[in-house]
């Protein structure tokens, strides 16, 4: 088996690609996948095992798994390792393990693009990154790619020294960025707004949205966790990347309810999209195995290891 390092795998990916691949699986039949978490049985570490598989029929089969140390960030280390493997659809053969870091940011990133490539207004001009973590760079890059009218960008952080750190690492890949302090103000501004940080309280209101905007959710992966409140999830046209890693599960969604939702990425793939200039779009990011799986194959294809 062959096994891609980080920076292999990061010198193959093209964002464009990456999307306009993951949209071409989106048209194919939908894949199986299923998570399994285990907790650490010593009470109180916080640690935990994560295995998330994925299988599209006839195509490939691949597991991401590893374990999430918490404690890790106190000794500077990498709180979440993992690896993705990826076998042969039709013979089950093994074809490549790959570093896990590039796959889920990338992964993340193509997600909600290619969300917003359908769910974005024509001509939108103006992005606004909420948060200054690892994927975020990521989900900017990806936004970018699909959408060429995007030329300003604004990034608010709780930090401001992060958030400006970000700012500085966009600008020296030639991305005009430019720090917000006003989140408020942002919002208002922002044709796009993305969303990754890890808040229990709502940042984005309701009530601060326009018509036309388009709202990408990233962070919220627990019940107990809400980027936005409720008026702005249902605001207008509710889509998510999927109904089993949404529903009950992240914060926003249990607000809205299921009955909310309008479609999935498949859906989305297929012919669901923006309907007017004026209406509002929100799109919630949970992951899933099959996104990890489709951005594996991605990479092992670009590197002629998977046909």
């Amino acid at each position: 088996m062959n096994f891609v390092d980080r920076a292999a795998a990061e010198r193959v990916i093209d964002p464009l690609a990456l999307v306009d691949y993951m949209e071409a699986c989106h048209r194919q039949a939908r894949a199986a996948a299923g998570d399994i978490l285990l907790l650490d049985p010593q009470e109180g570490s916080g640690a935990s095992f994560l295995c998330r598989a994925a299988w599209r029929s006839g195509r490939a089969l691949g597991i991401k798994f590893g374990p999430i140390m918490p404690k890790n960030a106190a000794k500077n280390l990498p709180t979440i390792i993992t690896v993705v493997a990826i076998f042969e659809g039709e013979t089950g053969q093994p074809v490549a393990l790959i570093d896990g870091h590039p796959v889920t940011n990338w992964k993340t990133a193509a997600d909600s693009a290619l969300a917003q490539r359908h769910l974005a207004r024509t001509g939108a001009k103006r992005l606004l990154m909420i948060g200054a973590g690892t994927v975020a760079p990521y989900l900017v890059k990806g936004h970018l790619a699909v959408r060429p009218s995007l030329t300003e960008v604004a990034v608010w952080n709780r930090s401001p020294a992060r958030g400006e750190a970000m700012v500085a690492d966009l600008r020296r890949i030639g991305i005009e960025a430019e720090l917000e302090s006003d989140l408020e103000q942002a919002v208002r501004r922002a044709d796009i707004i993305s969303t990754a940080t890890l808040a229990e309280a709502p940042l984005v209101r309701g009530a601060w949205l326009r018509p036309g905007q388009h709202l990408d959710l990233v962070g919220s992966f627990l019940p107990n966790m809400r980027e936005a409140d409720k008026a702005a999830v249902t605001a207008g046209r509710l889509f998510v990347d999927t109904r089993d890693g949404t529903v009950g599960r992240c914060g926003e969604i249990i607000d809205a309810g299921e009955a909310a939702i309008e479609g999935d990425l498949y859906d989305i793939a297929q012919g669901k999209a923006r309907r007017s200039a004026e209406e509002i779009t929100v799109f919630k990011n949970a992951g899933g195995g099959h996104l990890d799986l489709m951005t594996a194959e991605f990479i092992a294809q670009r590197m002629g290891l998977f046909a």
